[in-house]
Order: C-alpha cells, then structure tokens, then sequence
C-alpha cells in the first residue's frame, strides 16, 4: 500500500513537472483520441488519459475505443476522408508501412515536436521500439505505446499433472512436441494454440530462426520486397502445426487475437500470444501459470535470435483533405506524447499491463521495485527483445499492405488446417497472393 501511494505521488509529480500552461482561453480544448484496446487494458489507458486530463488545464482527450485495430484503422481513414479524423489514433504495428504512405493524411512525429518546440529523447528509446516506428533515416513517424512481442504463457497445474516440470518451458519446438504429447496424455484437451496466428507462426517463428520474412530487409529496404515465407523451416512448422490440429494436439482460436480467452479461462495449456495478455490472464486465471521464451528448432543456425514487436502506436492526424488543425491543437497532442514518455508514468503503465517499458530508465526504474520478484517472468519479454543479434530478420517488418497480407495468410492457415491444402500449398499461394499486394502498394506509393 505505502509503494502504491508513494508510485502514484511520484507520478503526480511528474505530472506536474510536465504540465504545460493553460493552453486555451475559456475552457480547455477537446482532442479526440481512438484507440483499439479492449478491458482491461483498454481501462487502463483510459485512466492513464485520465490522469493527463488532471495534470493541465488547456487541452482535454477524449478517448473512445473504436473495436479491434483493423476495425479503428478502417474507421481512421474513413473519418479523414470526411474531414472528422480524430488527433490522435492508435495504430498497430503492422499499419506502420501502410501509415507511413498515407501522406497529409498524418503528420509525422518529428514534425509535430519541431513545431511545437517540445522535446522528447528518443535516444533511450529501446531500439527495437524506436526503429520499428521511425523512417530510414531515423526521423520518428510516430508515438511509440503499447509495445508488445510474443511469449509463452503455460498452465502449471497443467504441466504438473502431465510429470512436466512447472517451472521451466521448453526451449525447443522438439520440447514443445514432447509436452503436448504428454499433456494430451494426461488428459488435456487442447495442449496448444497461438493466438495471432501469422504474427506468430510466421513473422516472429521467421524473427527466432533469424530467416527472412520477406526481401529487402523485411521491406526496410524498399517497397520492391517479395515474400519469402515458402521455405523449408517454415514448411517444417506448418506441416506439424498441421498434424498437431488432426491430433488434436493444436487448437486454432481464430484470426487475430480471438484466441485469447482459451489460457486464461482454463481451455487450453499452453498460449503464443502477445505478452500484453499478461493483464487479463493475471485477473481471470485461477491457475498457477508461467511464461517462457519463443522456442526454436534445434541447430537452426543462428537461433534464437531476439523476437519483434507488437502492440501499437500513437499517429497524429489531420483533420482531413480539407481542413487543418490549429497549433493549441497539435501542441496538446506533443504534450501528451511527451506525458506518457516520462520514466514513471511509462514505468507504472508497464508494471500494469504487461506490455515492454519503452525507454532503459523506465525498465531500470522497475528493476529498482520488487516488481519482477513479486511477478516472475514479467521480465521474459524485455530479455527475449535483447536475445542475440539484431539483424535485419529481427528488426521488424515494413511491408504496406500487411494488414492484407495476413488476412491473406490466415486464410491459407485455416485451409491447411481443415485438411483442404498441404502446407506447401498454403505457403505457395499465400506468397503468390501477398506479392500481389505488395505490387499494388508499391504502384500505388512509388
């Protein structure tokens, strides 16, 4: 109780610190913010937008939650062709290439600071976080947030009862077979399932194994990239992922996160999911349960390589093709950024949630709590970011279209699994018709 009272005095005074004067005459001015995180989290950055409200007194944001992130980046664009785009939305990763070219519809970070005269280091920004949101030359595109990756969350209960050690996951995807076996065999349903399905059996299976995604960098390296998932190591995956759902080794929960509610409600053993899963499980599980590392083949050459991001960031928006906003409304919008960039503020959203700490004083800040000691594996995340070299397998992807070309992905997924295609079927025309987007993106953005 006194480390919560001293955490929330700490921010208030942060809040205080930052705090801009009155930005407006008469009443402070609204800014609309979308955002695509359901409850819990969606709570949390509610009150996090809350607590900014009560630290100044010029600008008001009015948050709204606007469905899954497809559905809010589809309401976005919508809304700025109306000329009704809110300030601020939030966009997931794999929007960033698509954001990136969508023109005056944004206006770049690094443009917003420069105009407004606020200053943000980026510099103690992770690398990981940072790079993934930032152009080839550096400069910041957007607001680095909620930034995941993919762990594993396991049901000790569960692992006891199959004779599996409780305390220690598998690091192999040999010793992930031999546990789903085992749990089968003890009477487990469904042993296994991974939520975001592509992100996790393609982008982050392609980031461990340290073997590309696609051409070009993973599309850092131009918009002239191809997709390069049809390959052996990849083929190797799909096909037991393949055998494991006729064995009923493997669940499929669905596209995107619908999987989500199979480990915390007791459905399944073992989930590959985003580690801002974390918060829900930890108000819904009634189990013991454990998180570990993305396993890889063994002797793949240059595994385990450091996994990549997830979650979201915050772009800034104009108004739409016809209107503009006004400089109080921008230098809202930087002073918001700059909050939620403070050590404690960005520290206590990542001891609530789950999701990474964005800078090093941030993560230093928590290592300074008992807050890893009364939450094993909540560090897990942030030591598998930093596992290995980052080379350019591992820095992300920057592919425009991929909200397409995963759609795209999971459909061939779900015809594998049904038995109606091979692996080397599903990968095959998932490359053929993800290609096709990319040259469509291209053509367009060139």
């Amino acid at each position: 109780m006194l480390r919560r009272s001293l955490g929330q005095a700490a921010i208030a005074a942060a809040a205080t610190s930052l705090a801009a004067p009155a930005l407006a005459q008469g009443g402070p001015v609204e800014l609309t913010f979308w955002h695509g995180l359901p409850q819990p989290l969606g709570g949390l950055l509610e009150k996090l937008v809350s607590d900014f409200n009560a630290s100044q007194t010029g600008v008001k944001i009015a948050p709204s939650f606007r469905g899954s992130y497809p559905e809010t980046m589809v309401a976005a664009i919508a809304a700025f062709r109306a000329n009704q785009a809110p300030h601020i939305v939030q966009m997931f990763e794999v929007g960033t290439g698509t954001m990136m070219g969508a023109g005056r519809a944004v206006k770049p970070v690094h443009e917003l600071l420069a105009e407004t005269g606020v200053n943000i280091d980026f510099n103690d920004f992770l690398p990981g976080v940072r790079g993934y949101y930032a152009s080839v030359d550096g400069k910041q595109m957007s607001m680095p947030f909620n930034s995941s990756t993919s762990v594993v969350f396991y049901n000790k209960d569960m692992f006891r009862r199959a004779n599996l050690n409780p305390d220690q996951f598998p690091t192999t995807w040999e010793g992930v077979e031999q546990a789903i076996r085992a749990l089968k065999a003890a009477g487990v349903e469904a042993p296994l399932t991974t939520s975001w399905p592509t992100w996790l059996n393609l982008e982050q299976f392609s980031a461990i194994h340290d073997i590309p995604f696609s051409t070009l960098a993973n599309g850092f390296g131009g918009l002239g990239t191809e997709l390069r998932v049809n390959n052996p190591l990849v083929l190797k995956h799909m096909s037991n992922l393949q055998a494991w759902a006729r064995e009923g080794l493997y669940r499929y929960g669905g596209r995107d996160n619908a999987a989500d509610a199979l480990f915390p409600s007791g459905q399944v053993a073992i989930a590959m999911a985003s580690s801002g899963l974390r918060a829900r499980i930890t108000n819904e599980a009634r189990f013991q349960w454990g998180v570990g590392m993305l396993p890889y083949f063994n002797g793949t050459p240059r595994a385990p390589g450091n996994s990549i991001i997830g979650g979201a960031s915050f772009w800034t928006m104009n108004k739409g093709p016809r209107d503009t906003r006004s400089a109080t409304e921008y230098r809202g919008v930087a002073e918001f950024y700059k909050y939620i960039s403070d050590t404690e503020v960005g520290a206590k959203w990542h001891r609530d949630t789950g999701y990474l700490p964005l800078t090093r004083a941030m993560f230093e800040a928590t290592k300074k709590t008992d807050y890893y000691q009364q939450n094993p594996g909540a560090d897990v995340p942030i030591e598998q970011m930093l596992r290995g070299t980052t080379s350019e397998n591992t820095r992300g992807l920057r592919l425009g279209g991929l909200i397409e070309i995963r759609n795209i992905l999971q459909e061939e997924m779900e015809k594998m699994l049904q038995g109606q295609q091979t692996a080397e079927q599903a990968m095959a025309a998932g490359t053929t018709r993800g290609n096709v987007v990319l040259r469509n993106f291209e053509r367009t953005n060139r």
